[in-house]
């Protein structure tokens, strides 16, 4: 994936409850709010820079803040990374996936509503919500460590940038 100019904002499908999840709970994550939404399952959105409506509600699109645009897992990947989840955004950045995504992702969205109906909105949520605890509670250990460390006159601080 090229270098991502944050902030991004995703064209994103609202009428969908997998999607609006998904999004919600990146927006969640996002801190230095790198991410800016923008609803795209209006009637009277047209689209954007020759980007379609139609082929916005097909494809999950994003632009960063240099005007490139990103459709599909490059968008999942940049999201997933400024909000934390690095794993999560290898995974779909990975460009030996890439020929994986291109086939996966596009049925996953064609599909989108039936999958929330079969409960995927919960298992997504699940997921994330377990990878966000576990980086967590690995931030909570090692700052617990660090602060033992200084008690004890073993103070490392990192070195300045």
């Amino acid at each position: 994936m090229n270098t991502v100019a944050y902030p991004i904002t995703i064209f994103y499908d609202a009428s969908c409850p997998l999607c609006t999840r998904e999004v919600m709970l990146l927006k969640k994550y996002d801190a230095r709010e790198q991410i800016n939404l923008i609803d795209c399952s209006p009637t009277e959105f047209t689209g954007e820079s020759g980007y379609t409506r139609d082929a916005m509600m097909k494809l999950i699109h994003a632009r960063d803040a240099a005007g490139q645009w990103m459709i599909g897992a490059p968008v999942f990947a940049a999201a997933y990374s400024v909000t934390g989840f690095a794993a999560i955004a290898k995974m779909w950045g990975a460009g030996a996936l890439q020929p994986v995504w291109r086939v996966v992702y596009p049925w996953i969205a064609n599909n989108r509503n039936v999958l929330s109906k079969l409960g995927a909105v919960s298992a997504i949520t699940w997921v994330l919500h377990g990878l966000h605890a576990c980086a967590a509670k690995r931030a909570a250990a090692q700052a617990l460590k660090n602060s033992k460390a200084c008690a004890e006159g073993r103070c490392e601080l990192p070195p300045r940038k």
